[in-house]
């Protein structure tokens, strides 16, 4: 049956580090809030729920590839380039960026579905449990399927609803808590509060999905450090996540944050300052059995990852190791960190990549008094 104005497969700009290797399924486009003063993604966009139908032909156009690769997946172990060019051979017209979602998602080895874009569970729970239904039917073997969901959003579903959301395959809630603090959730404009995410948190966790909650280093500023570090470590405590992932704060151009910061109206932290402020925030979790991630390239420690309680103290010794560097190493680390060279301090030592560095540093006349600010343009560029 045709759907009247469909207009074909569509993907949103954005979904989280962790699924890069996912089939992105748009159920809504853009984000409702969008008034986080630090996020640039959306400005200027309308936010629009897509009909029910529409989704299901997205996921009927990807299904007449990713069907076949599936087949060929589970009977070589692999997908060749032979392979996918005989199922290009069959790609009906219009079908181009479908097709490419269906070779992506084998990448991954098909065992993950992201749903997009900033908050999926903004749709009724009737629409969205039937999305999810067909889904499974469609695709009938085992895999993830995550979605974005706003604090403020999960807090008013019904615990029945997010259980059946859960029996009909939503597996995992990626939730951008940022911060704890009311004092920097008012500041930033994040429409939550603590007691929000806290109660969101519970109920992803009481439905029996996975819970993943983001913490962006650096949002309190100078200002609010200390208690961004602490009012976050003690909401965590309170939902037990199952992953506790890092992104530190950038702030690009296009942002209410950025004429903030140029204004003099917000004091952006140091690197050195953003390595207390992680360490405060891990020392200060309570009975967590969380593992915590640091999976995006404007981290300043992609090592500093691990469960806890068993991990806590390696995690904190890496971060301690930075702090105890002379202001001339920690410079290097910095700059070779954002380089994408190092991972964490003990893959400084010795590298190879030194001398790249060092050079670095020389020709755009970085130091340790300005290094701060060559970061802060640096990490821009990967928002």
């Amino acid at each position: 049956m045709k759907i009247c104005d469909y207009n074909g497969f569509e993907q949103g700009p954005i979904r989280p580090p962790s699924e890069a290797a996912s089939l992105l399924i748009r159920v809504s486009r853009n984000c409702p809030w969008n008034r986080c003063t630090f996020c640039p993604v959306y400005k200027g966009e309308s936010f629009s729920l897509r009909p029910v139908d529409h989704v299901k032909e997205d996921i009927k156009a990807v299904a007449r590839y990713a069907l076949p690769l599936y087949e060929v997946l589970n009977a070589k172990g692999r997908v060749d380039s032979s392979d996918i060019q005989t199922i290009r051979a069959n790609v009906a017209t219009g079908d181009g960026q479908a097709f490419q979602a269906a070779v992506n998602w084998t990448r991954g080895r098909m065992r993950s579905v992201f749903l997009q874009d900033a908050n999926s569970l903004v749709i009724k729970p009737e629409d969205l449990i039937e999305i999810l239904e067909f889904m499974r039917k469609t695709f009938p073997w085992e895999y993830r399927i995550t979605s974005y969901g706003r604090s403020h959003t999960i807090s008013r579903i019904s615990d029945v609803h997010l259980v059946r959301m859960a029996e009909a395959g939503l597996n995992r809630i990626h939730i951008g808590m940022e911060s704890g603090s009311d004092a920097v959730l008012k500041r930033v404009k994040k429409g939550s509060t603590k007691a929000m995410h806290i109660a969101a948190g519970q109920k992803v966790k009481k439905a029996g999905m996975e819970l993943s909650e983001y913490v962006m280093p650096g949002l309190g500023g100078q200002e609010l450090s200390r208690d961004h570090a602490l009012e976050t470590a003690d909401a965590l405590t309170q939902i037990n996540p199952d992953f506790i992932r890092l992104r530190t704060l950038a702030i690009p151009g296009h942002t209410a944050l950025f004429t903030e910061w140029q204004e003099g109206r917000f004091s952006k932290i140091t690197d050195v300052e953003a390595a207390e402020e992680i360490l405060l925030l891990i020392r200060s979790l309570g009975e967590v059995t969380s593992t915590l991630v640091s999976d995006h390239i404007l981290n300043l420690f992609q090592d500093v990852e691990g469960r806890f309680p068993e991990d806590r103290e390696a995690m904190c010794e890496k971060i301690e190791a930075f702090l105890a560097l002379d202001p001339v190493d920690q410079m290097h680390y910095q700059v070779g960190r954002r380089l994408g060279l190092f991972h964490g301090v003990d893959g400084m030592r010795g590298s190879a990549h030194m001398k790249r560095v060092k050079e670095t540093c020389r020709q755009h006349a970085i130091t340790p008094e300005n290094v701060d600010t060559v970061i802060s343009q640096l990490m821009t560029q990967f928002i």
